[in-house]
């Protein structure tokens, strides 16, 4: 006869071993793979790298990836082993097979290695912190359940980092590949995360293990404190000034729990970090440095209104209403229920104000209070708070500037108008949205802007994309209520579809930058021989047929070395030497060398038939042209003439027409200044591009050319969109078609925007 552990009635669940077991398998077979999937990026980077001018160390290390990949399947074996081993020590079996670790001195490489897998660690815990505090509440309800010791997150971002550490520690990895080998785990882990973390937390929550630290926790833990900063000098800027007379206020609490429902009390800070250790000090600071950053944009928001308000441009009807007296603000429930009750609506209004006939904040405003009208909430007599106004305010804000700076096409746009609504309420019940990185809600909208940003349904892959972004907005709109989840469960949705479309765009970009190099190189070639041919021309008085042969079939013959072998090659020095000599007959052959010049031009044979075949004739034709040459020189008094000498070929220009803007005259109009900042840009990095038309949207840097120093700026989908100079560059930033400062994720530069925006009304109200 079993005996059931008293808290298994209370969770709901029959068998906890028996959970446990499953979300062990899961996570084994989701995670197992990771391992294979380091090495072909690794070894087609280092290609890269070799390709153009890589020393010794990346052969290498190219050399210790291959050697890696051979006995891969054990470092598999190896991974999942300790993946498992976490689920047995969290419910406390016993391990086989783990010896002590003896004691002794760390080689310098090895403490690298830990030191590098810390930094892993916090990488992982900071980009899945929501996820991870919830899923280590649960695992230390399900450790309750099961009668062990709270043993923290199985697979937590500590014991991700160690599994790697410990996989490949006796692996011999250079300096120069260590780091290569963390960020593609950290890239290949982000391929997993989010739907495992997921998964795990929906299958917990199924079976009754719950997040709410309430339940976990006799008495709230308190708020940490927002230290006061120190006093600083006198700000100079008027924005800095109002901003360092803002008294850093501890912000309202969220009005929802993670349920749905109103709490009595303000919600506790988690007792415990996703990886099961104790509160991490550093992210305690960064979200109170990130609260603090919130307030001080509601209080530029809030100068920002009254601006608006003092110069009459908002319209008496759509003015904030608690600048009428005698109304009743409305409580954030009876809000709610008129957000819900417009939730499913049409969009035109939003639309029009996108179009510009208002701002949206101002049309939501106009939606709110039909809406309350609706449900028998007389406008005439309530209002909306200043917290309220807030949130409808920068809603209205976030939803413009992520439209208007995304290249957001119609249907794309459409979307997001489908949303607006859903997310006041959003913002009106969670300020979070504003503060974490790692919302739900926020995810969602990253993730619908990366995969919407310029896509017109070109391919199958886009016309997918958009379908799966239309029925997640759809489903959001009929079905959310107060309940955050569902926001992370449609980003899960179109997780995987924006993993398979960012792989297609790094292939899209590598052909790009293929393509573009390829071309510069055969520039290069070409002026290099030019160079070439006129110094063996210049000054001289040489023979049509010599002449000829050197500026076509030799010319063209040095471009085909110069591409295949390189400068430096053996090779190249010969058909120079070819060239040299050539010239040198001709001349002897004008002097009446005799036979001296038979026996030279016969040593010179293979190299001419050489440069003959390069330009496509065949032995035949080779010796025929033999044959002429020396009847040619067997002449003293054949006329010869001073050839003309070659003109440098056209450089390789990129057909932007962006381009012909700023480059329209002989003198670029740019800043030295900006064109540094150009010059010290690095791939990955982001900037905001707008076209000839108008249209803005988001490019990254993807190659930077080590011929020419221009740099390849492609789109979210890697498709070329400019191939530019840094002095282009800057000119386009000063000409108002380039915004040099960009976030990669869309909310974040939304929200950058707002901040702006803000900043320039607060500092012209100052």
């Amino acid at each position: 006869m079993s005996v059931q552990h008293p808290e298994m009635a209370a969770h709901g669940t029959a068998d906890p071993a028996r959970l446990l077991e499953e979300l062990k398998r899961i996570c084994v077979e989701q995670l197992g793979a990771v391992p294979s999937g380091l090495y072909r990026p690794i070894e087609e980077q280092l290609h890269d790298s070799l390709r153009v001018g890589g020393d010794a160390a990346h052969r290498k290390d190219l050399m210790t990836v291959l050697a890696l990949r051979q006995r891969g399947s054990g470092y598999v074996m190896r991974y999942r082993e300790l993946i498992g081993r976490s689920f047995d020590d969290f419910c406390g079996r016993a391990s086989p097979g783990k010896p002590a670790a003896p004691l002794g001195l760390v080689r310098e490489n090895e403490l690298d290695f830990h030191l590098a897998g810390q930094r892993l660690a916090e990488s992982i815990s900071r980009r899945y912190q929501r996820p991870l505090e919830m899923l280590g509440l649960r695992f230390d309800s399900l450790a309750a359940c099961l009668g062990k010791p709270r043993g923290g997150n199985p697979v937590g971002a500590n014991l991700l980092a160690d599994a790697f550490v410990q996989t490949f520690g006796d692996a011999e990895i250079s300096p120069t590949l260590q780091p290569l080998l963390f960020r593609q785990y950290e890239q290949e882990l982000a391929k997993v995360l989010g739907e495992l973390y997921g998964r795990l937390n929906t299958q917990l929550a199924a079976n009754g293990f719950h997040a709410d630290p309430r339940r976990e926790q006799p008495a709230a833990a308190p708020v940490p404190t927002v230290p006061r900063q120190p006093a600083a000098a006198p700000a100079t800027d008027p924005l800095e000034r109002i901003l360092s007379q803002v008294e850093p206020r501890q912000p309202a609490q969220s009005l929802l729990s993670p349920t749905g429902a109103f709490p009595a009390t303000p919600e506790p800070a988690p007792a415990s970090s996703g990886t099961g250790g104790p509160a991490n000090p550093d992210v305690f600071r960064v979200a109170a440095s990130a609260r603090v950053q919130h307030q001080q944009l509601r209080d530029m928001l809030r100068l920002w209104r009254e601006g608006m308000l003092g110069e009459q441009t908002v319209p008496s009807g759509l003015a904030p209403e608690r600048r009428l007296d005698g109304r009743r603000p409305l409580r954030v429930e009876e809000l709610v229920s008129v957000a819900s009750l417009l939730q499913g609506d049409g969009t035109r209004n939003f639309e029009a104000a996108l179009a510009g006939k208002c701002g949206l904040h101002e049309a939501i405003r106009e939606e709110l209070r039909e809406g309350a009208r609706r449900l028998g909430l007389d406008p005439d007599q309530t209002c909306l708070d200043p917290q309220q106004e807030d949130a409808v305010d920068m809603t209205g804000l976030l939803f413009e500037s992520l439209i208007n700076s995304h290249a957001l096409l119609q249907e794309a746009r459409r979307m997001f108008t489908r949303l607006v609504m859903s997310y006041v309420k959003v913002a009106l019940t969670d300020e979070n949205l504003f503060v974490r990185p790692d919302h739900p809600a926020r995810k969602l909208l990253d993730t619908l802007a990366q995969g919407c940003e310029g896509n017109d349904g070109a391919s199958p892959q886009e016309r997918e994309l958009l379908q799966r972004s239309r029925a997640v907005v759809e489903r959001i709109v009929s079905e959310f209520n107060e309940d955050l989840a569902i926001f992370e469960v449609a980003a899960n949705e179109l997780q995987d579809l924006l993993q398979q479309q960012q792989r297609r765009a790094e292939v899209v970009e590598r052909r790009a930058a293929e393509t573009v190099h390829g071309r510069e190189r055969l520039v290069d070639a070409r002026t290099r021989a030019a160079s070439a041919l006129a110094g063996h021309l210049e000054g001289r008085v040489l023979t049509p047929t010599v002449a000829h042969f050197l500026e076509r079939h030799w010319q063209h013959h040095l471009v085909q070395v110069l591409l295949r072998d390189g400068e430096e090659s053996e090779r190249h020095q010969r058909v120079l030497d070819l060239a040299s000599e050539l010239v040198a007959v001709d001349e002897l052959a004008a002097r009446g060398g005799g036979s001296d010049i038979a026996d030279r031009v016969l040593a010179l044979h293979d190299g001419l038939v050489e440069c003959l075949s390069s330009s496509g004739l065949d032995e035949q034709v080779a010796g025929e042209w033999m044959a002429g040459l020396a009847r040619t020189l067997a002449f003293p008094d054949v006329p010869r003439e001073a050839p003309q000498l070659p003109k440098a070929p056209p450089r390789d220009q990129d057909d932007s027409p962006l381009l012909r803007i700023v480059g329209g005259t002989d003198q670029l109009d740019y800043d030295p200044a900006v064109a540094e900042r150009m010059r010290a840009l690095r791939p990955g990095d982001w900037m905001r591009l707008s076209d000839d038309r108008g249209v803005e949207g988001s490019v990254k840097v993807a190659w930077i050319s080590p011929l020419t120093s221009r740099l390849l700026l492609v789109n979210r989908r890697g498709v070329r969109q400019l191939v530019a100079s840094p002095e282009q560059l800057a000119a386009l930033v000063r000409s108002g078609h380039l915004f040099a400062e960009a976030d990669e994720l869309p909310f974040d530069e939304a929200m950058r925007l707002v901040r702006q925006k803000l900043g320039r009304a607060a500092a012209r109200a100052a």
